[in-house]
């Protein structure tokens, strides 16, 4: 079975996650997901295979070599985006030609290569697309697949010298929970890479440090005939309140480090409204100030509006990079296996984040790799075949150059 073979078989399971369960995994498919990866990797040969109440995988590649080696990690998630379905995924393996990809005649979606110009990139090669009415899953099932098919081909090419490797496949990582029952004790590496990056050659050890908002709105509704001076309508506080927020620090207005407010949701009535925000920035101090700017707008509505508004406010993640860069090596060393296996490495920031954001601050420093897809979390969604192996090779070379810079020393 090929790495691609792999994906297409992963993105069949519906693991969409959910923030309203409050459990874990938020989902049911997440865990027949995990089951299905366990019996796998007993047929692969791996050791040390478990899977927690909390639908956590873990599993070793024992060393095949004597010496001291650190043992590294590789960390991929099992859930898809809830931004949209993931059930009844459609894959479509197309040679791209260049131009417009048809992704559905009779609805008219169509991936479009003015819209979408990266595109051009991948002309003349095999990609995975969608039928254009689910996502494809390429977050995070090709760094799934990307991990298994390299742990298989490492024990099916035993000439490959390495030391102890250990994977993971964690729940719930697209709604910030991802970490939140991982045992760094029990995965016992000195390092981790998650495989859960974008395009080819994305090699990322800057994230955001991000935190999520709902502000609550509270009103009075009477009968409007007879509203004047009675009725306070929440719906319009919110409209209000999302007007006082910077519309140059939106998503669509951003790029490299500059960070936002994402107004990610809203409900509204008269008597009730909510809006539902996510807060990124790779700065701490502005991104410090991008709450503070929230809790005064809250007090400023309250000012006008007296008990009108509620803050509910909690951190998510931090930015990596003060915890990975001082052991650059491990980032140098993917730099190293990616530029040998023929990919350039592309260095940047993360305009999101990772497990690995928050698994570097709980003791497992964990820059990020990149998987191969692009357009995640929608049904422009599409993975080039060939990133995809050269994820899996990057993998490989990371762990055999671990090994012999270790054994040479």
């Amino acid at each position: 079975m090929t790495v691609l073979d792999r994906f297409l078989k992963y993105v069949t399971f519906d693991t969409r996650s959910s923030e309203e369960t409050g459990t874990t995994p938020s989902t049911p498919g997440q865990r027949v997901f995990a089951e299905a990866l366990v019996k796998e990797l007993e047929a692969i040969g791996l050791e040390e295979i478990s899977l927690d109440e909390n639908s956590y995988v873990m599993a070793t590649l024992p060393a095949n070599t004597d010496g001291e080696i650190p043992a590294i990690g590789f960390i991929a998630h099992l859930d898809t985006s809830p931004d949209l379905s993931g059930k009844d995924v459609r894959p479509r393996v197309v040679t791209y030609t260049g131009g417009d990809i048809v992704l559905d005649a009779e609805a008219g979606i169509v991936l479009s290569q003015a819209m979408f110009p990266e595109l051009s990139d991948y002309k003349g090669q095999e990609i995975v697309v969608t039928d254009g009415r689910t996502l494809l899953g390429a977050d995070d099932k090709a760094g799934v697949a990307a991990i298994v098919a390299a742990m298989r081909y490492l024990r099916e090419h035993p000439r490959i010298r390495h030391g102890k490797v250990r994977i993971a496949f964690t729940p719930d990582e697209e709604i910030g929970q991802g970490a939140d029952h991982f045992d760094v004790e029990k995965f016992g590496c000195d390092w981790g890479y998650t495989i859960d990056g974008g395009q080819i050659g994305e090699l990322e050890y800057e994230n955001f440090n991000a935190a999520g908002a709902k502000i609550s709105f509270k009103g009075l509704n009477v009968h409007p005939g007879y509203a004047k001076d009675k009725m306070r309508n929440a719906a319009l506080r919110a409209i209000e309140f999302a007007s006082w927020l910077p519309a140059g620090q939106r998503p669509e207005h951003t790029a490299g480090y500059e960070g936002f407010f994402h107004l990610t949701g809203m409900t509204g009535s008269v008597e009730e409204a909510t809006l539902s925000y996510i807060i990124r920035d790779h700065d701490r101090e502005r991104f410090e100030e991008k709450k503070e700017l929230l809790r005064t707008l809250v007090v400023r509505m309250n000012e006008a509006y007296p008990g009108c508004a509620r803050l509910e406010l909690r951190d998510q993640y931090y930015n990596m990079r003060e915890v990975v860069e001082p052991r650059k090596r491990i980032v140098d060393l993917a730099f190293e296996a990616m530029t040998a296996v023929g990919v350039t490495p592309v260095v940047r920031p993360i305009r999101g984040g990772t497990d690995g954001a928050r698994l570097s601050f709980m003791g497992l420093p964990c820059p990020n790799l990149f998987a191969g897809g692009l357009n995640f979390h929608g049904r422009y969604e599409f993975l080039p075949v060939r990133s995809l192996e050269k994820s899996m090779e990057t993998i490989i070379k990371i762990i055999e150059l671990s090994a012999r810079k270790s054994l040479m020393q």
